[in-house]
């Protein structure tokens, strides 16, 4: 029984139901009706899958598909319907017909995955890929009549995969290798030129001032010939190119107009481009311009748009880096140049230094050598302080240069033949005075080589005594080895210590310049910082290296290797190694500095009788002065010039000896200097502050740290005063001989003071409370303001009377005379609620008053136009400290005391520092304990 005509395509969906209204009559297949069972059957089974499927029947290839073949081609449903395929798909015939025809004849489906196909579907001739399988359809008797087509459009993964590729290719070839912005958009242009398909043109602008600067274009001559070089940033040119440079993707419609430039897989000619903006780090301000041609194969959809906005974002990123690149191998240019300019400066002042030291040496050795005419013992002594440090100087100066040559490349080894066993030797025995000096052993195990030996014997010495004086100053008990071995592949010297050892953190930075272990313990704070970073440099000079094993509280080995391949080099003529072991010995005189006895280097000098002393008598002729330096020779100088003064002296090494001399007996002032092993200055001064029994104790400041920074940290600390070195003994011993007038005059109004009317103090002496001299123009000393120092031990061991609250407050007044009336107002509003006697109030603001109209009157050409105001009370001491930022023109000496210093030493306590920054004032004053 047959079934109805309708029944054969009622599962087919809409294309079923327009199968079934088509006249199939009028079709090379004929009614339905008529249809063999086998063609039935293939319709009911296309029509039921959801699988796009295509079946061909019969000579003229009639087709017959479903629901999801007919969206694959678009607008040739539903004609499509019982045609011809060759008419239908006729654009691509030429790529179907070998595989159908396969099919039919061999009898053997086929599958060909993303088979590329030219449709014109959507109003142009479109790209589009598809998997396709042809499998041969049989009739009712087996004879293959027609074919079974199975497929499914795969046009999406393959461009899109495609594009994928070419956004890779970007992030390669935008990677920061290259040297400049151009040489990178060059590269990303050539990435963009290997996937014409989906960019048939491209150019790179970049935004250059106010023009916009082609930079990079592809798509060969036609496009370079089409499109400008520059522009302005506000001119159109009608591609979109000023639109985009404001932050806008602009679609350029119309292209052939300018541009003829066949494209895609059929040739088209491309008709729309994009300017795209490529996004900066500032909105608004894009970095240029990309403008790329759209495929006249594909449809500029939201895909195809997404994907433009990504190849703009990647090529603006590949930009961005390298512009970040460039910037900074600019600056690293930079530094270059600066480092090479420091350096031929260094080796110009080093050769500079070397003649007036030439100068220096000679009179001075002739002057120690002279028989004929002897120096007396004094003089001698000073005389072989100069010569020692004069040697010193050079040694220093010769490193400074060999260091800035190494750095400059111009560095070489003079090779020579030595006997580097007896050579290595000999360098290290001149140490072994001072190491038993220091109570180590010091072991030396230098054996013949068993072959000869070509090194620059000037940077043999250097390397072997760098090392052997950094194991002496790191190294306080055991012993200190030097050895020297060699075997088949290389030589090695070896010194090894005992000592401190080093941190694992510290040992990758130990070879670096200037580089400094902190807080380790050491016999003394002197050096460049470059013993080490010279010893790795020359090393490798030699054609070796150097390398370091430590650990904390076992000790350190530092061990230099020359491959025997280094030392093979031709080399000049065995020659006798003259002028070696100079080196060698100044810093082995240097080390025994180190460990000189403070104790015979000047402790409790007994006071003298100066053939010539510095200013006139004084009340504290027979004062008692502790000298804390690591430095035996600056000792033995500090000693012999305080005790010309009549002043009784002891010295010590460092900050922690000084702190035992001070327990044992309080002296009246003490002379430390900054840089010290163990405790160093400052924090000897922080230590002396902390305890009460110290605390108003003077302490001189003595450092080769010159500037502001450095004198105010010490002076915040609480020292009295601050000298840089080098000095001029008459200031050093003006500036201790006013730090002990000033402790003493402290002393005496604490001692003599009785009470006022105000239940204050006055000066027994008839003085003004409060009343210090100083002088009204700057000293010469780089120095700014100091805080006054504590209570006094008896002060600190009896509570005093409840002060009044503490108040640290701060302004700033423009550098003009009514910044005093503004100032008097800020400081009175503070006092007043505190309990203060209203006459104090008005003596400080009086005086105040004064500081600020010298410091609008006389600061010369300031770098900040203003006048900085501090108020601090605490600890029963109210503190003003006003600052300028000029420099104070000269005064002759007539005005020095003038009526602006008179007031302010009426009222107060007055200390004036200058810097090359400014000059500050304090002005302080001690308030009376309530009644």
């Amino acid at each position: 029984m047959t079934r109805p005509t309708g029944d054969l395509f009622a599962d087919g969906g809409e294309t079923g139901r327009l199968m079934a209204r088509l006249n199939w009559a009028d079709t090379p297949l004929g009614p339905v009706d008529g249809w063999p069972q086998s063609l039935r059957a293939a319709v009911r089974m296309v029509l039921s899958s959801r699988y796009p499927m295509l079946l061909l029947w019969g000579e003229r290839f009639t087709q017959l598909y479903n629901d999801a073949y007919s969206a694959l081609i678009g607008d040739k449903h539903p004609d499509a319907l019982g045609g011809d395929v060759r008419i239908t798909l006729a654009e691509g015939w030429d790529v179907l017909a070998p595989l159908i025809d396969e099919a039919m004849a061999t009898g053997v489906a086929s599958w060909v995955p993303a088979l590329q196909l030219l449709l014109d579907r959507a109003g142009y001739r479109e790209e589009a890929y598809f998997s396709v399988s042809h499998a041969p359809a049989r009739d009712d008797e087996g004879c293959t009549v027609g074919v079974l087509t199975v497929c499914s459009e795969v046009t999406e993964q393959v461009v899109g995969e495609r594009r994928l590729r070419l956004l890779r290719d970007l992030s390669v070839g935008g990677d920061g290798r290259t040297v400049d912005v151009e040489s990178t958009c060059v590269r990303l242009a050539e990435a963009i030129g290997g996937h014409p398909l989906d960019v048939p043109f491209a150019a790179i602008y970049l935004r250059d001032g106010a023009l916009l600067r082609r930079v990079a274009c592809v798509g060969g001559e036609p496009v370079a010939a089409a499109l400008p070089a520059t522009l302005s940033t506000g001119q159109e040119h009608g591609w979109g190119l000023a639109a985009a440079a404001g932050g806008t993707t602009t679609e350029v419609a119309g292209v052939e107009r300018w541009l003829t430039l066949p494209a895609g897989p059929w040739g088209d000619p491309v008709g729309t481009a994009l300017a795209l903006p490529l996004p900066s780090a500032e909105a608004g301000q894009p970095l240029g311009v990309l403008l790329v041609g759209v495929s006249p194969s594909r449809g500029l959809d939201e895909a195809y748009r997404s994907f433009h906005a990504l190849l703009a974002q990647q090529v603006a990123v590949a930009v961005r880096n390298s512009q970040a690149y460039e910037e900074e191998r600019r600056r690293a240019e930079t530094l270059a140049e600066l480092d090479r300019v420091k350096t031929g400066f260094f080796t110009n002042v080093s050769h500079e230094f070397r003649t007036p030291l030439t100068l220096m040496l000679g009179p001075l050795a002739d002057a120690l050598n002279d028989n004929e005419h002897p120096l007396p013992a004094a003089q001698r002594e000073r005389v072989d302080t100069a010569w020692r440090n004069a040697t010193r100087l050079l040694t220093l100066v010769n490193s400074l240069l060999t260091f800035s040559s190494l750095e400059a490349g111009q560095a070489h080894s003079q090779a020579r033949e030595v006997d580097l066993a007896g050579l290595t030797a000999e360098l290290s025995s001149v140490f072994r005075a001072a190491v038993e000096r220091a109570g180590l052993r010091l072991e030396v195990d230098c054996p013949p080589l068993p072959r000869p030996v070509r090194v620059d014997p000037v940077n043999w010495e250097r390397i072997v005594t760098n090392l052997l004086s950094n194991a002496l100053k790191y190294t306080f008990v055991g012993r200190i080895r030097v050895a020297l071995a060699a075997d088949d592949e290389e030589i090695r010297l070896t010194v090894a210590d005992t000592g401190i050892g080093i941190a694992e953190e510290d040992l990758p930075r130990l070879f670096e310049r200037f580089h400094r272990v902190q807080g380790a313990r050491s016999r003394s704070h002197e050096g460049t910082g470059i013993g080490l970073a010279l010893v790795r440099e020359l090393a490798r000079l030699e054609g070796g290296d150097v390398r370091v094993e430590s650990r904390i509280g076992t000790g350190t080995t530092f061990t230099v290797t020359l491959p025997w391949s280094a030392t093979g080099r031709t080399a000049g003529p065995v020659a006798e190694v003259d002028g070696v072991g100079g080196a060698a010995r100044a810093t082995a005189q240097e080390a025994i500095g180190w460990l000189a006895d403070p104790a015979r280097a000047g402790a409790s000098a007994p006071a003298g009788q100066p053939a010539r002393a510095y200013g006139g008598e004084d009340a504290s002729r027979h004062a008692r002065i502790l000298v804390a330096d690591d430095n035996a020779d600056m000792r033995a100088y500090l000693a012999r010039l305080l005790g010309e003064q009549g002043w009784r002296v002891q010295t010590v090494g460092d900050g922690r000896q000084a702190l035992e001399a001070i327990r044992r007996e309080r002296p009246d002032l003490v002379l430390t200097d900054v840089m010290m092993p163990e405790v160093d200055g400052f924090e000897l001064v922080r230590r002396l502050r902390r305890q009460a029994a110290t605390r108003t104790l003077p302490v001189v400041v003595l450092s080769a740290r010159a500037g502001g920074d450095a004198s105010v940290e010490g002076l915040d600390l609480g020292a009295d005063d601050y000298v840089v070195k080098p000095f001029a003994a008459a200031e050093l011993i003006a500036r201790i001989r006013a730090t002990l007038h000033g402790a003493r005059s402290r002393g005496d109004r604490r001692d003599d003071s009785t009470p006022d009317a105000h239940g204050g103090t006055t000066d027994a002496r008839g003085g003004a409370p409060g009343r210090q001299d100083v002088p009204a123009g700057p000293p010469s000393g780089d120095a700014v303001a100091t805080e006054v120092p504590p209570p006094a031990p008896d002060e600190a061991r009896h509570p005093a009377p409840q002060r009044p609250a503490a108040v640290d407050e701060g302004w700033t007044y423009p550098s003009q005379p009514t910044s005093a009336a503004a100032m008097r107002r800020d400081v009175r509003a503070s006092l007043e609620g505190l309990d203060v006697d209203p006459d104090t109030v008005a003596d400080l603001l009086l005086a105040a008053s004064e500081a600020v109209n010298n410091a609008v009157e006389h600061a010369q050409r300031p770098t900040r136009p203003e006048v900085r105001v501090r108020l601090r009370v605490a600890d029963g001491t109210v503190r003003i400290t006003v600052r300028d930022f000029g420099t104070w023109r000269d005064r002759r000496p007539a005005m020095d005391r003038g009526r602006g210093a008179t007031l302010m030493n009426a009222y107060g306590d007055v200390r004036l520092m200058s810097t090359a920054e400014g000059t500050t004032v304090t002005i302080e004053r001690r308030l009376p304990p309530p009644p």
